[in-house]
């Protein structure tokens, strides 16, 4: 399966830059990046752009496979500091919903982010058992786990709201409320076979699949037809959308050493 963790990392880093772009277009944070304003300062014009500018070089970066390591673990302690002295503290504070699963939502996708960079940047350790490779290999581990809890939650929402995931379901695919609850058993599953490293191979490679399909049967569609209003957020979760499918394959391919 070598060659799913370079197609998962190539969709990765595709994906971390296609989100750069439309930040720097709209003039506009990604939505999930960071928690809503008034929590935060609001921000100014140049540092959305450098915010952009840097989304786009860390995917272009990993994408070309130059300086993966370092930019992918930079990547993925950033998103991490983000979810851990931004959001949690935006949830807790912020808001009284922080006990309603869909109100993480947005967290859970930076956490998902988050993790996948760390196994990429995992990824790139040396076979020699040294201590510095030994903590990538860990770190590797940490990223699975990190992307596999939102998976987890993203698929326990399919339950809670599938009504409302129904209605994205292309209109020509039959039984919408089944493929809801489908593809909520099948994040719940395959989340909780990669932590408790159950088959996690095979089992992140039908995630990746399935993933990859929605991205192009719902996801692209959604970005053809969203009015002008609604296109900068479509244009993010199609990202998002191959950004899961690509750590999926990531772990897929690298199943043997997170085993």
């Amino acid at each position: 399966m070598g060659n799913l963790s370079k197609i998962g990392r190539i969709f990765y880093g595709i994906a971390i830059a296609g989100i750069g772009f439309p930040t720097i277009y709209y003039k506009d944070f990604p939505y999930m990046l960071l928690p809503p304003q008034p929590f935060l300062i609001p921000g100014n014009v140049m540092s959305i752009y450098i915010t952009g500018t840097l989304l786009i070089l860390a995917g272009v970066f990993i994408v070309i496979e130059k300086k993966t390591r370092p930019v992918s673990f930079l990547l993925g302690c950033v998103l991490l500091l983000i979810f851990c002295f931004l959001y949690i503290p935006y949830m807790f504070s912020a808001t009284s919903n922080y006990k309603h699963l869909v109100e993480w939502d947005n967290a859970g996708k930076e956490l998902a982010l988050a993790g996948g960079a760390f196994v990429i940047a995992g990824c790139y350790s040396g076979k020699k058992e040294i201590p510095l490779n030994r903590f990538w290999g860990k770190l590797m581990l940490l990223g699975a786990i990190l992307f596999s809890i939102p998976i987890i939650s993203f698929g326990i929402l399919h339950f809670l709201i599938a009504k409302d995931v129904a209605t994205m379901v292309p209109s020509w695919i039959p039984y919408p409320v089944f493929w809801a609850y489908f593809a909520g058993t099948a994040l719940m599953g395959s989340g909780i076979a990669i932590i408790l490293k159950i088959r996690p191979g095979l089992m992140a490679a039908l995630l990746g699949t399935m993933i990859f399909i929605w991205f192009i049967i719902l996801h692209i569609p959604r970005v053809v037809a969203a009015p002008s209003s609604d296109l900068e957020g479509e244009v993010t979760s199609a990202f998002l959308a191959l950004a899961y499918s690509g750590i999926a394959f990531v772990i897929a391919g690298a199943a043997k050493r997170i085993a």
